[in-house]
This record gives structure tokens, C-alpha cells and sequence, in this order.
């Protein structure tokens, strides 16, 4: 009887929330993970390089959250797909698809000159990766309710000064793709609603303190201030884009 009453119980819990944090490393995604974490969820860290990722469910674990690395490459649709269906088995259904993965700012960084390789590659992370991801944690996102959350940059507003620094600098390319992300989120904001899916973005129109973009050691942005409005958005699921400088 005991036994019984205990599994009645334990059927009424509740189920953990889970988050992929993809693009996983330092600033924001590190707080992002941590937060989300430490509101309940468990956490499922994603990036190339497994020894970043290793580190990071270490550090997560060590706070008490439950995480796990997934290594994969989020360019490559099956990559990913296989990923979500990994986070899947491993964690449950996915509430929260946060999208911090980027490309190589250089790429195509000169427009006039890049090849056709160059200006298709701009895309095999911010349009391509994500939208396999998206498509591949969509059904889950529809049951739980749940929410795609996009890391972009300022790179990608539609902004005379901007362009002329992204010419000046060499990563014109860096402007398209973060351009093609931004009207991205609004087209799956709209064409998700209606399924009770939140959709937000914040622009970053900055560096990050300690992020892979941080190598002069200028950063002014907090990666927590970030973490910390991706969670009002999320619970406040109102506002589409958001922006943080």
C-alpha cells in the first residue's frame, strides 16, 4: 500500500522542463543555462567542442541543476536533428529551444569578393541549423507550451552607421545573416502564436563580458543582464524582440 501511495504521488509531480542551449560557451548562454537551471530546468548543453561542454554540466551539476552534453554540429541539419532526439531520450520533452549559435564573423566578410561557398555558408547556422532545430523540438514546443528563444546581434539592423562599421571592419557578412535571423524570428513569432509557442529575440548591441567576441577584454554587457530578460520574456511571453546594450 505504501508502495502504491508513493508511485500515486510520484505520477503527480510535475515533469522537469528542459531547455537546449545551443551554441553553448562563455557570457550568455553560460548565463542562460545557469538561470533557467536554477528556476528548475534541466539543461542540455550544445556546442562543438565537448570539453566546453563537459566543463559547463560540471559547473551546472555542482549548483545543483541537472544537465547534459550533447556535442553537434549546429550547421548541419541531421547533426542536429539527431541532437534533439539525443535531449530527447536523455531529458524529455523540450520546453525551450535557446539559439546562441553563430558562424565566423568573417565570413564573406567582403561581399564584392566572396564566392558562392562563402555567401551560402552565412546561412548554415543562423537560418539552416536553426530552423532544423526548430522543426525538430516544434511538436514538443506545441504540447508544453514552450518557447524559442533568439541570441542575435546588432550586426543585423537595418541601419546606415551599422553598415558603414560593417564594411570599415571587414564582416559585411556578419550583417546578412544576422539580418536574415532577425526577420526569421518575426515570421515564426506570427506563425507560431496561434499554437501557444513564444517566440522572442534580443538584439545585442554591445560585447559581452567574457564571451568568444570579448578577445580585447572590453565587454560591457553582463551575460546574467541577458539571462535575466530571456526569463522575463519567457514568463511574460508578450514582446517579440527585446534589446540589451
Amino acid at each position: 500500500m505504501r508502495a502504491t501511495r508513493e508511485r500515486r504521488r510520484a505520477s503527480k509531480r510535475p515533469m522537469a522542463k528542459t531547455i537546449i542551449v545551443a551554441g553553448y560557451g562563455p557570457g550568455i548562454s553560460t548565463a542562460v543555462a545557469e538561470k533557467f537551471g536554477k528556476e528548475g530546468f534541466n539543461v542540455a548543453l550544445v556546442a562543438r567542442r565537448a570539453e566546453r561542454l563537459t566543463a559547463g554540466v560540471k559547473a551546472l551539476e555542482a549548483k545543483g541543476v541537472k544537465a547534459a552534453a550533447f556535442p553537434a554540429d549546429l550547421g548541419d541539419p541531421s547533426s542536429v536533428r539527431a541532437m534533439v532526439d539525443k535531449v530527447r531520450a536523455t531529458l524529455g520533452p523540450i520546453t525551450v529551444l535557446e539559439w546562441t549559435a553563430f558562424g565566423d564573423a568573417k565570413i564573406a566578410g567582403d561581399l564584392t569578393t566572396a564566392d558562392a561557398t562563402a555567401l551560402r555558408a552565412l546561412f548554415d547556422i543562423s537560418i539552416i541549423g536553426l530552423m532544423a532545430a526548430v522543426q525538430a523540438v516544434l511538436p514538443d514546443l506545441k504540447k508544453e507550451k514552450g518557447a524559442l528563444l533568439v541570441t542575435n546581434g546588432g550586426a543585423g539592423y537595418v541601419d546606415p552607421p551599422v553598415d558603414g562599421m560593417l564594411v570599415q571592419y571587414g564582416i559585411a557578412g556578419l550583417g546578412i545573416s544576422n539580418a536574415a535571423k532577425h526577420k526569421l524570428v518575426g515570421l515564426l513569432a506570427e506563425k507560431l502564436k496561434g499554437d501557444g509557442v513564444y517566440v522572442g529575440e534580443i538584439m545585442i548591441a554591445g560585447t559581452v563580458k567574457g564571451s568568444d567576441f570579448d578577445q580585447a577584454g572590453r565587454g560591457t554587457i553582463e551575460g546574467r543582464t541577458v539571462a535575466e530578460k530571456f526569463w522575463e520574456m519567457y514568463t511574460a511571453r508578450k514582446d517579440v524582440r527585446a534589446k540589451v546594450a
